[in-house]
């Protein structure tokens, strides 16, 4: 995609989900049933969509995954 053609963007989440599945475990240990990521940009229309969807996808295999874009609507609306 367009946005996972920067290198930056790579980097961003190789680090975030090495942060995320050394963390995970850990929650689910403590009993946590639910956790919270927002990921955000300037327009919340194309880098924390494709983000978070990428993050729902990576993760989906060992936990519960939902994904809400709060913004992608508002574009649309004007």
């Amino acid at each position: 995609s367009y946005v996972m053609k920067w290198k930056e963007k790579q980097k961003f989440l190789e680090k975030l989900t090495e942060l995320m599945s050394f963390m995970l475990p850990s929650y689910k240990r403590e009993g946590k049933s639910q956790l919270v990521i927002a990921i955000g940009c300037t327009g919340g229309q194309h880098r924390s969509v494709t983000l978070a969807e990428y993050l729902a996808d990576y993760f989906k295999k060992d936990y519960y995954t939902h994904v809400t874009h709060r913004d992608i609507e508002k574009k649309s609306r004007k």
